[in-house]
């Protein structure tokens, strides 16, 4: 027992920090979810429901015009189809990450956002500690975070004075150190370049609200025709 217990301290030690970065701006966008929950008249247990059980800030936003509408299940599922889709490669990116992880796979499957898969795919994870866990605090914590800002919006967020316009950057502005991180511990950045080339192509031709789901295809078969010389390439400079 106190073995276990020194490992899962040591696995959510080892995870708190990466998540930092996070608690800031859950909290801001959960803060104004919260709001946004209240404004439109729900009170604190839906915003806490929904918090707890969707967990994808985008659609959660989404849906609360889709309860104020009149009751359209198809609509729902293909609007969070088109949102979350990104999710699915996120998923496939994951596959040998989630490898033997127990029942905490089915945690880390739920809870997989965009913040959680950018740190549990490119984080270091100590030695010694051990990845499931550690991958299971980091979801957790982001979970946690963002829970607790949409339920104090909800309660406090009449009271809140300031302005908050442009805090939700603070997102954009983390993803942008992790990529740089990333970029810092690549041998190579071919798959870093590709990535931003494709983007822009995509976001030229697609535009801003469309760009996510075409530059992902597009990666996915790019990356995968790739794959057998990239890997060679690092086996090479590995030698």
């Amino acid at each position: 027992m106190h073995t276990k217990a020194h490992k899962l301290k040591r696995a959510f030690l080892s995870a708190f920090p990466y998540t930092i970065p996070i608690f800031a701006g859950f909290w801001f966008l959960g803060i104004t979810y919260g709001i946004y929950m209240n404004v439109s008249g729900f009170n604190v247990w839906y915003t806490l429901l929904m918090s707890v059980t969707i967990f994808a800030g985008s659609i959660e936003f989404v849906t609360v015009n889709m309860l104020l509408s009149p009751f359209n299940p198809l609509q729902a599922l293909f609007m969070t189809l088109m949102i979350n889709a990104r999710h699915l490669f996120y998923g496939l990116s994951m596959l040998d990450k989630y490898n033997g992880t127990g029942l905490k796979k089915l945690y880390l499957i739920f809870g997989m956002c965009d913040e959680s898969f950018s740190i549990n795919y490119t984080a270091e994870i100590p030695e010694g500690v051990d990845k499931g866990w550690f991958m299971f605090f980091v979801t957790l914590l982001n979970h946690v975070y963002w829970v607790t800002g949409a339920v104090l919006g909800s309660l406090f967020g009449s009271l809140i004075q300031f302005n908050t316009e442009g805090l939700d950057f603070v997102m954009t502005a983390m993803f942008i150190v992790i990529f740089m991180d990333q970029w810092l511990k690549e041998k190579n950045h071919i798959s870093s370049l590709l990535g931003l080339g494709v983007s822009l192509i995509c976001l030229i031709i697609f535009g801003a609200d469309n760009f996510i789901i075409p530059s992902m295809f597009a990666l996915l078969g790019i990356l995968t025709l790739l794959r057998k010389p990239l890997e060679k390439q690092e086996k090479e400079e590995a030698q």
